[in-house]
């Protein structure tokens, strides 16, 4: 039971910005998708997401086909560098909004969708914060909203693209340690585009480096660290990690 990546190609007039790119994410599995901007890493997530949809090759989760599934059908939870959160709404209303929006034979009654808000916030450490504006938060908080949103709608897989990038260094540590346990917890299959080396050996399963377009080499932290497969990922990890 996998998400299976198979020859993906993604353009944007003549230019590939993904290029026959296969990649398999186990259940459960925290994967990093990263490289130096204009590396294909945050298309390759909005394809997966259903946000894009590619020229060639295709997409399957746990043995459905999703290459030409349209994106509020994925079950995907997203979440974005600037928290894309509605301003005129509460906390809880950001939360509850993929719930809210889903056709009525499909949305669970009132009270289950305030339990779920509830316990949410909770798990997100942002007690008795359902009633505040984002305006009213810390970005670190408004960071932990979003995630509660996306989780709400219950996905089958959880998109980050540069999730802690508006974030200041310490907020951004803090964050990332808090993010690994809750993975750990919930098991959800995660996808997490980052620029940031430190970043993505600290949280992730397995890295795969991008570049050009194209997966450069994928494995676990260790891996990468010791056995840099081309001068590109030995160059690229050299200017995070001083290997």
């Amino acid at each position: 039971m996998a998400l299976e990546i198979d020859g993906v190609t993604k353009r944007f007039g003549t230019v590939e910005a993904v290029r026959n790119v296969s990649l398999t994410v186990q259940t459960g599995e925290f994967m990093a998708l990263l490289g130096p901007s204009g590396s294909g890493k945050t298309t390759l997530l909005r394809v997966v997401g259903g946000l894009d949809l590619p020229d060639a090759g295709t997409l399957r989760f746990d043995g459905q086909d999703l290459t030409d599934v349209p994106a509020r059908e994925r079950r995907v939870g997203f979440v974005f560098q600037h928290y894309a959160l509605f301003r005129h709404m509460t906390v809880a209303q950001n939360v509850a909004f993929g719930l809210d929006v889903r056709p009525a034979a499909k949305r669970p009654p009132r009270k289950e969708i305030a339990r779920r808000v509830d316990a949410l916030l909770a798990r997100m450490q942002l007690d008795g914060l359902g009633k505040r504006y984002p305006t009213q938060l810390s970005g670190g908080q408004r960071q932990r909203v979003a995630l509660a949103r996306a989780l709400a709608i219950e996905p089958r897989i959880l998109l980050l693209d540069e999730p802690f990038g508006a974030l200041d260094a310490k907020v951004r540590k803090d964050l990332r340690q808090w993010l690994r346990a809750l993975h750990d917890e919930t098991k959800l299959t995660t996808i997490m585009v980052t620029h940031d080396q430190d970043e993505a050996l600290a949280l992730a399963d397995r890295v795969a480096v991008m570049n050009e377009g194209q997966i450069e080499q994928v494995g676990a932290p260790d891996v990468l660290r010791r056995n840099p497969a081309s001068p590109f990922v030995r160059d690229f990890l050299s200017e995070g990690e001083g290997i």
